[in-house]
């Protein structure tokens, strides 16, 4: 074994504490030694120490209890505000004025029909709804006024109308009960056809 060795120099040692000449006396019942080590006071009293020496700082620190004197229902508290660093929390979703404002989007339609639907005006900044404009009458294409016409209404014909008069098409020349009729049939299938045009078109 060689005492000059390289891996002697990582050896560490722990460092003898050094007193300083002017340090307290230990504040500690009937003790005379430096008081080189700090205990905290105690709760309400942040920021203030004790002065003790060695031995009674570790005495003192095993018998340290920080919630001393309190009841176990307000350990509990702090315990639980601990959590969140004692600062006020709301629970998810505790606005309640914004869940009454907030549209139900589940209901609404998707594409750009439905995109004035979608964008309200809760707090009235563009004036009320009274006051706005009438949306123009949509104006029907000319593959759209045709499918309207199949059905035998006009261009002014209402979602609610154009369902209304599709189903009793349907029942009246469906081949379930059209008695065989060939023409009949060729009106059911226009009638489809129709249909399935204006509802893409966003009509119905």
């Amino acid at each position: 074994m060689k005492l000059n060795s390289k891996y002697f120099d990582r050896i560490r040692v722990r460092p003898q504490v050094h007193v300083e000449p002017d340090a307290p006396q230990c504040q500690w019942d009937g003790c005379a030694e430096a008081g080189t080590h700090r205990a905290p006071v105690g709760r309400h009293r942040e920021g203030e120490y004790f002065r003790f020496c060695l031995d009674h700082v570790r005495e003192y620190n095993r018998g340290y209890n920080y919630f001393s004197g309190l009841k176990d229902s307000d350990i509990a508290r702090f315990q639980k505000e601990a959590l969140t660093g004692h600062r006020p929390t709301w629970t998810i979703a505790g606005n309640g004025s914004a869940t009454r404002m907030a549209p139900n989007q589940s209901r609404a339609r998707s594409g750009r029909a439905a995109y004035h639907a979608r964008m309200g005006d809760p707090f009235n900044l563009f004036g009320s709804e009274a006051s706005a404009p009438p949306r123009q009458q949509r104006r029907a294409k000319p593959l759209e006024a045709k499918a309207l016409d199949t059905l035998g209404l006009d261009e002014n014909a209402s979602g609610e109308q154009i369902k209304s008069r599709y189903k009793e098409l349907v029942k009246r020349h469906h081949p379930d009960s059209n008695g065989g009729d060939r023409g009949s049939e060729e009106r059911f299938r226009d009638v489809l056809e129709a249909y399935r045009l204006l509802r893409q078109s966003g009509f119905c």
